[in-house]
């Protein structure tokens, strides 16, 4: 069964960083896609970022371009979500998500889910 749980929210000033954290298990395909996502309240939720299994290659959002970064620890089987230089606009619940494949922003695109973790930035 495939398990992905994010930690590393919390509450930040506006200029702040934080680190989100996604351990994964399960995994029983080859090559796979983990996205990092966010849903702010009463907005759809948006993809953020991206990163290969595969060569490591990772994707952003342009509103996150620059800011954040994903990297992976296979060995740990963790990904992370590095964000500096937050902005208010960028509080929202804050998931990972796996999917088989090629990578992909598209959140309908990924088939499992963590539960989330909360992001507040203040102004």
């Amino acid at each position: 069964e495939v398990q992905l749980v994010e930690s590393g929210g919390g509450l930040v000033q506006a200029g702040g960083s934080l680190r989100l954290s996604c351990a994964a298990s399960g995994f029983t395909f080859d090559h796979y896609a983990i996205g990092w996502f966010r849903q702010a309240p009463g907005k759809e939720r948006e993809g953020v970022s991206c990163i290969s299994s595969s060569d490591g290659s990772t994707y952003y959002a342009d509103s996150v371009k620059g800011r954040f970064t994903s990297s992976s620890d296979n060995a740990k089987n963790m990904v992370y979500l590095q964000m500096n230089s937050l902005k208010p606009e960028d509080t929202a619940i804050y998931y990972c998500a796996t999917r088989s494949g090629k990578m992909t922003l598209d959140p309908d695109e990924y088939d499992y889910w963590g539960q989330g973790t909360q992001v507040t930035v203040s102004s």
